[in-house]
């Protein structure tokens, strides 16, 4: 089998989706339990609970797009700053669940699309925008100027789209991706603000567009954090959405706070002394460019700041860690190279061990580490990749084997299991396949169209794996 394209096409699985959204009873007010969460969909405005989880908000104008939302508990009787939400896998609810506290202190509105997700083109990304953006102006007031958009892997890409396309979007926060096409149109009209773990495998590309738009007048900045491709936790999104903040106050949108802007500084100061005395000299370094970035235009505690990094960049143990830093990413891209050599051919005997191998080096601690880290997303993604190109032209036991490799990669991801269902249906083991979807089902898959709607699975009683998607 030859799969020659996949090279070229792997990194673009981005896109955005579409999910059923199902009825509901314009009549009834939605049941607010006591753990945050609502029950049911909203019925009207004035249902519209505040510090309180909304799941599914159908759009007026467009049933079938619908989404989660959030308003802050407090501060929320005047128009609000919101921030909109794009997960790859068309999940608002958990996309919005994270970051719940830090809409209550920063008083930020938060809605996040339930159809949003990886696999759909441009025009159905820009209807579902439109749906979204003009259903929750409509519901409750927004402070003009504070339109954010935010999103996770391709949903990042999506979260960079819309602000490219809309000049109503002042700022974007893109965890684990960034959308190439940002710096080929010329000065940004948007804020923009990259979160990377250091073990994701979009890292280098991440870091790569923070110094592109070093050259360029616009306001940016990067986040790092300890962990892989994921969303990030909530003290390193408290960062970003800080940062919101300062852009406010950059652009004259809210007035000067010298308490905010002094507690921001203090703080930060203190994460640079903790990554300076584990000697971390790196990160140390990081976040003396990000508040730097921050402070930029506002606050004279830029110099602060800069005269930290200069000292932070003369140590000898910043200048190794850095050549650590520059020599494993050469080999990173060495080992990739070797990699794709090898996609093509499925060579069991090559694969199986080298990913073993990844799986055991991407465990320890360290900077190799969060290499290997890199490495098995990446590999996670290539193997995603393969298998969908495979499956979907119907050549199953080409799949087998990639499929195989997916599910000890990233045994993980619901979308491996869903694959290894689709291949036992194919063959006939109705037994095992279900027993696949209840693991896909297990690890977050949710997505009831397009269970119904696949192929290979027509025919099997599917009544228990729906009764069990949230």
């Amino acid at each position: 089998m030859k799969c020659t394209l996949f090279i070229k096409c792997f990194l673009l699985f981005i896109c955005i989706g579409s999910c059923n959204a199902g009825s509901h009873d314009a009549n009834t007010v939605a049941d607010v339990t006591d753990t945050g969460f609502v029950r049911e969909q909203v019925a009207t405005d004035t249902a519209l609970p505040t510090g309180k989880l909304i799941p599914r908000i159908v759009c007026r104008a467009d049933a079938g797009e619908s989404y989660a939302l959030y308003i802050p508990a407090k501060n929320n009787e005047t128009p609000m700053p919101v921030i909109y939400f794009f997960d790859p896998h068309a999940d608002g609810e958990g996309a919005l669940k994270r970051y719940m506290t830090l809409a209550d202190r920063y008083g930020f509105a938060m809605a996040a699309s339930n159809n949003s997700k990886n696999g759909n083109d441009w025009p159905a990304e820009e209807h579902t925008w439109s749906s979204l953006y003009n259903d929750t102006r409509n519901r409750f007031p927004i402070k003009p100027g504070r339109v954010y958009t935010c999103g996770f892997s391709g949903g990042a890409k999506a979260a960079t789209y819309f602000a490219l396309q809309h000049k109503e979007i002042s700022a974007v926060i893109a965890c684990g991706a960034v959308l190439p096409e940002m710096t080929s149109t010329g000065n940004l009209s948007f804020s923009f603000t990259a979160i990377s773990g250091e073990g994701d495998m979009n890292r280098s590309d991440m870091v790569a567009m923070n110094n592109a738009l070093d050259n360029s007048p616009a306001r940016h900045c990067i986040i790092f954090f300890n962990g892989i491709h994921e969303w990030p936790p909530g003290d390193i999104m408290d960062l970003a959405f800080a940062g919101l903040q300062f852009d406010a106050i950059y652009k004259k949108i809210m007035p000067m706070d010298v308490g905010f802007i002094n507690e921001y500084a203090v703080a930060s100061q203190q994460r640079i002394h903790i990554f300076s005395k584990a000697n971390n000299q790196l990160r140390a370094e990081a976040e003396c460019r990000l508040s730097i970035n921050l402070f930029s235009g506002i606050s004279d505690q830029t110099i602060l700041f800069e005269n930290v990094d200069s000292v932070i960049k003369s140590k000898p143990a910043y200048q190794q860690q850095l050549a650590v830093s520059n020599k494993l990413q050469q080999r990173e891209q060495e080992i990739k190279a070797i990699y794709q050599q090898h996609f093509s051919q499925g060579d069991m005997n090559y694969w199986l061990p080298t990913v073993k191998d990844v799986i055991a080096r991407a465990k320890a601690t360290g900077a190799e580490a969060a290499m290997y880290q890199r490495l098995k997303a990446y590999l996670s993604l290539a193997f995603y990749s393969i298998s969908n190109q495979v499956i979907n032209r119907r050549q199953y036991p080409a799949a087998e084997n990639y499929v195989g490799l997916y599910k000890l990669v990233d045994s993980g991801n619901s979308e491996a299991w869903y694959f290894s269902a689709i291949l036992n249906a194919a063959n006939k083991n109705t037994a095992q396949a279900k027993a696949d979807l209840l693991k896909a089902v297990g690890n977050g898959f949710n997505d009831k169209a397009r269970l119904q709607q696949q192929e290979e699975f027509k025919g099997i009683e599917l009544t228990e794996i729906i009764s069990k998607l949230r």
